[in-house]
C-alpha cells in the first residue's frame, strides 16, 4: 500500500514539473510561498494589535505559541523518525525551485505549524480565520509544485496541523 502511494506521488510530481505556469506568475508565486517561512505572521500580528485591544492579542499569541509548540514537538517527531527524501533529491526531472528549510520531507513543516497556528486564529479570531487557513493551504501546494515536497506531505501536514491545534486548544482549555 505504501509503495503504491509513494507511486502515485511520483507520477503526480513528475506530472507538475511537466506542467509549468507563465514565467511572470511562476516567480510571483515562489515570492508568495517564502511567505510561509513565517514571514505573513509580522502582519498577521500587525493586523491584530490594530484591530482588537492589547489584552485579546496576547491571548492570542499565548495561544498560537502553544499550537506551534506542539506542532513542532510532533513534527520534529515525525520528520526524524520517518526521514523521507525529498522529491527533487529521488526524481531527476525534478528541481527545487525554492529552498527547503531542512532535510527530509515528510511532513510539510510549512503546511503543519502554519495550519496550526492558522486554526487557533480561526477558532479566536474567524474575521481573518479564513485567510490564515486559505495561506497554508495554499503554500504547501506550491511547495509540491515547486518541487521540495510529495503531495503526501502536504496531506500529512494539514491533518498534523489540525491535530496539533486540537491538542493546543485542549490544554490550553483543561490546564491553562
Amino acid at each position: 500500500m505504501l509503495a503504491q502511494i509513494a507511486k502515485l506521488d511520483e507520477q503526480f510530481s513528475l506530472w507538475l514539473t511537466s506542467h509549468r505556469l507563465r514565467p511572470r506568475l511562476h516567480l510571483i508565486l515562489r515570492w508568495y510561498t517564502r511567505l510561509g517561512d513565517g514571514y505573513v505572521w509580522a502582519l498577521v500580528l500587525l493586523y491584530l494589535f490594530l484591530a482588537l485591544p492589547q489584552s485579546e492579542v496576547w491571548v492570542i499569541v499565548k495561544q498560537c505559541f502553544l499550537a506551534g509548540g506542539v506542532s513542532l514537538a510532533l513534527y520534529m517527531l515525525v520528520k526524524y523518525t520517518t526521514r523521507r527524501q525529498r522529491p527533487y533529491e529521488k526524481l531527476k526531472a525534478v528541481n527545487a525551485e525554492v529552498p527547503p528549510l531542512d532535510a527530509f520531507s515528510f511532513p510539510s513543516g510549512h503546511t503543519m505549524n502554519n495550519l496550526a497556528a492558522g486554526f487557533t486564529l480561526a477558532w479566536l479570531e474567524p474575521k481573518i480565520g479564513w485567510i490564515v487557513v486559505l495561506m497554508p493551504l495554499s503554500w504547501g501546494a506550491l511547495r509540491v509544485y515547486f518541487g521540495v515536497h510529495w503531495l503526501t506531505d502536504i496531506i500529512a501536514g494539514i491533518l498534523l496541523g489540525a491535530a496539533s491545534f486540537l491538542l493546543a486548544h485542549i490544554l490550553w482549555t483543561q490546564f491553562l
